[in-house]
């Protein structure tokens, strides 16, 4: 598998992925709100763009989906709750569902609701050479996850993550939706101060120059993301002071509600 991130010069400091098997040059956009640039850093690479996939609704993701068609008569792939919220959806995606890229690459189909009810990640395993890999749309982000404000809901963003991310290999590397990893970095931070890791990488980051983007697995979220460390002593604590509601030893869920709701206004 051949990925491509390509970062938009927006606000929002959006991603977009090419994903191209590396034996047919044959390629998939992933979220490409930027057609232009998806369009032409394809064709400087020599892939041919066969198909569009979606993680979800919102506009910052589909933003791009008519041009890039367009241009390359590409079959978009999207959850089949969103067929009524994208455009002409060729193919709705159910769990387990995979969109074939080439020869050589299947992107699994998660369904993932918690941002919104219609978000699909997309997985892919372990290759002989590969470490398997997450295109999580705005589901997880480095460092982070996402919010529940334009169509999600907290409680169901627990249980995705619960029942199936939390269960990802550790190698398994991440592709957000966005590049927010320096705010996040320091949210972890502002509920958990000791956390050595989440410092080191933040002055790392903060040092880093140039155009490279900083490329995590399941392993290191369990370090920086404060949302893996439910059990975190420190965290509880922290929480405790904000939230006399919180149960004096509470689960998991409780926990990841409250950090949910503190970042919200953080």
């Amino acid at each position: 598998m051949l990925v491509e991130q390509i970062p938009v010069n927006n606000s929002l400091r959006n991603y977009m992925y090419l994903i191209a098997c590396s034996e047919t040059r044959e390629a998939v956009a992933v979220d490409p709100l930027d057609h232009a640039s998806a369009l032409q850093r394809a064709k400087d690479l020599g892939w041919t763009i066969r198909g569009v996939v979606n993680t979800h609704e919102h506009h910052d993701h589909i933003g791009g989906n008519e041009e890039v068609i367009a241009a390359t008569g590409a079959t978009l792939y999207a959850h089949e709750a969103a067929t009524d919220k994208i455009p002409n959806v060729d193919v709705g995606l159910r769990a387990g569902d995979v969109v074939q890229v080439g020869t050589s690459v299947e992107l699994i189909a998660l369904d993932t609701p918690g941002h919104t009810f219609c978000h699909t990640c997309f997985y892919v395993m372990e290759e002989a050479d590969q470490a398997p890999a997450l295109f999580c749309g705005d589901t997880l982000f480095n460092a982070g996850v996402g919010n529940c404000h334009n169509g999600g809901n907290p409680q169901t963003m627990y249980q995705t993550f619960a029942e199936q991310l939390f269960k990802l290999p550790d190698t398994t590397r991440i592709y957000p939706g966005h590049d927010y990893i320096v705010n996040n970095l320091q949210f972890t931070l502002d509920r958990e101060p000791g956390n050595e890791a989440a410092k080191s990488l933040l002055i790392a980051l903060e040092q880093w120059a140039g155009d490279q983007h900083f490329i995590s697995n399941i392993a290191m979220e369990k370090l920086i993301n404060t949302f893996f460390r439910l059990q975190n002593s420190e965290i509880i604590a922290g929480l405790k002071t904000k939230f006399s509601d919180l149960d004096e030893a509470p689960d998991e869920e409780a926990v990841f509600l409250k950090l949910r709701e503190l970042r919200n206004h953080w």
